[in-house]
């Protein structure tokens, strides 16, 4: 079921074929936090177990490496920070993520919890679209590496202090930013902390980086927006210790005679959405776009 590594290029909806075979391994992964997460985890799994499929759960946090080895799925049942926590393991794994939301926003966690229950039997079918995710990868060091699904985050240690970074693309000077911080976003994290930011709204299908700088000291400082084949590397030239922050879960110890190099993963996340899924549809319900709706039939 699982995709193999050179699969066809995205579409501008981000989705492959919707071609999939039948779930015969699935895994759970349920934030048992959430409100009727456990409840909802027990009526799928009993779902999913019906039809023969094998099952397992956790509800550990974060999952152990190999947990998602030889499956052909992993539901996750909670919000997008509980999705985000198994980014790293799902995309080394190639098992696509079935997100079902009991959080607050659920960008990522597509499918509600009503969604979940009357579609699980076609999901367990294999009736889903598969989009693939851009993923950062970020370096501060040697051996501390690690992959982000929406953002890497660079400031001071200290929160108080201001940072002077210095960016460069491709060994080409960006210039010197004194700033609060820096982030360096995929597009699907376009509409986390970069847009808080100010950052731009990036379609999930685009092939880039967002680097958005917080709270510049110049105001002609802008989002800037690269190719997906750029390496980046920025530079601490405040002489003072930096936090890098991957998905705002993990931190990576930097190094003092090494820059921190950002650029893309071969690695992709791989997304279940439903079928009829858009993207500028969830936009406008989770961000609350109003505007009236043009009949363009006539």
């Amino acid at each position: 079921m699982r995709p193999i590594s050179g699969s066809p290029l995205l579409s501008l909806t981000g989705n492959l074929s919707p071609s999939m075979s039948p779930i015969r391994k699935l895994a759970f992964v349920i934030n048992e936090d959430k409100p009727g997460a456990p409840e909802l985890a027990k009526a799928l799994q009993t779902q999913a177990e019906a039809v023969g499929v094998s099952v397992v759960a956790s509800a550990a946090y974060p999952i152990a490496e190999d947990y998602l080895e030889g499956c052909d799925a992993c539901c996750v049942i909670g919000g997008d920070g509980t999705l985000l926590g198994v980014v790293r393991s799902a995309a080394r794994h190639q098992v696509p993520i079935i997100g079902v939301n009991r959080g607050s926003l659920g960008f990522l966690t597509t499918f509600s919890a009503e969604e979940a229950r009357n579609q699980f039997g076609a999901l367990l079918q294999g009736e889903f679209n598969v989009a693939q995710r851009s993923l950062l990868d970020c370096s501060t060091g040697p051996g501390q590496h690690d992959l982000a699904l929406n953002d890497v985050l660079i400031k001071a240690e200290a929160n108080s202090r201001l940072v002077r970074l210095e960016v460069f693309a491709d060994d080409e000077l960006v210039t010197e930013y004194y700033c609060d911080g820096m982030i360096f976003s995929t597009p699907t994290g376009s509409t986390a902390y970069n847009l808080s930011a100010g950052g731009p709204l990036i379609h999930p299908a685009a092939e880039v980086i967002a680097m958005t700088p917080i709270c510049p000291h110049t105001l002609s400082n802008r989002s800037i927006i690269f190719r997906n084949s750029v390496r980046i590397k920025v530079y601490d030239r405040t002489n003072a210790p930096l936090l890098v922050a991957m998905d705002g879960q993990r931190n990576l110890v930097t190094c003092d005679t090494s820059p921190v190099e950002i650029s893309v993963s071969p690695h992709r996340l791989l997304l279940a959405q439903r079928r009829g899924y858009e993207h500028f549809s969830v936009v406008r319900t989770k961000l609350k776009w109003s505007g009236g709706y043009a009949d363009h039939s006539a």
